[in-house]
């Protein structure tokens, strides 16, 4: 497997240090630490990582607007995948990081093996919150607005087959691949496509963004099943 770089930022030294430590003890290389927003920003655009875990609550920059500034730098080629740093599951700023492009999220008492898994299916491309997860967040916190965000997602929904809005309809309610898959009476491999378009047309990252449309466009509405 190709060389896997991780920048840790949290303003907690025992954090960083025992974060470092499970990384390194299993061959991934943590490129650079930061306390901070500024130091976060800095020290990405420096070394360049394929991951950055970030924590939410740190003095001065937080780790919110440094996860828009770190996403929002650039064309989106050669962004590192952003996770999470939380002590709670369900999380405002969670939830906003996740609109902004973050991958998901890891609560500070994650296990070691939880971790470096984590890192790994976020390199891969994959989000870390399950859809289900997700969804909880978005049902907690979303509230659908008008705004140019807003409308040219209208404008991109516009773009998706009937098929494809129903897709998207059905992973905003958390169904998995499998499930997707089972309800169209058709192969996971044909799902997945699907899913792929979907992220091409919306310009989203991963599931978890996809979700959040789903919601904040309108397309489900929170409670109904």
């Amino acid at each position: 497997m190709d060389e896997l770089r991780v920048v840790i930022a949290d303003d907690q030294v025992l954090v960083r240090t025992g974060f470092r430590m499970i990384l390194m003890s299993e061959g991934i290389d943590v490129v650079g630490e930061a306390a901070n927003g500024e130091e976060a920003l800095r020290v990405v655009r420096h070394t360049r990582p394929d991951v950055v875990l970030m924590d939410i609550r740190m003095p001065g920059m937080d780790g919110l607007e440094a996860t828009r500034k770190i996403l929002g730098d650039g064309s989106g080629a050669g962004l590192p995948q952003v996770i999470i740093l939380t002590t709670f599951d369900l999380d405002q700023y969670v939830y906003a990081a996740i609109t902004a492009g973050a991958s998901g999220f890891l609560l500070k008492d994650v296990s070691p093996e939880h971790l470096v898994s984590a890192v790994r299916m976020v390199r891969a491309g994959d989000a870390l919150l399950a859809p289900a997860i997700t969804r909880r967040l978005v049902e907690r916190f979303a509230v659908p607005t008008v705004n140019p965000r807003t409308e040219a997602l209208h404008k991109d929904l516009a773009t998706l087959t009937p098929r494809e809005r129903e897709v998207l309809g059905l992973l905003g309610r958390g169904l998995s691949n499998a499930e997707l898959a089972a309800r169209f009476h058709l192969s996971e491999a044909t799902v997945k496509t699907h899913v792929a378009r979907i992220l091409a047309k919306l310009n989203l990252r991963d599931r978890a963004q996809a979700v959040v449309v789903a919601y904040e466009t309108g397309l489900i509405k929170p409670g109904i099943s």
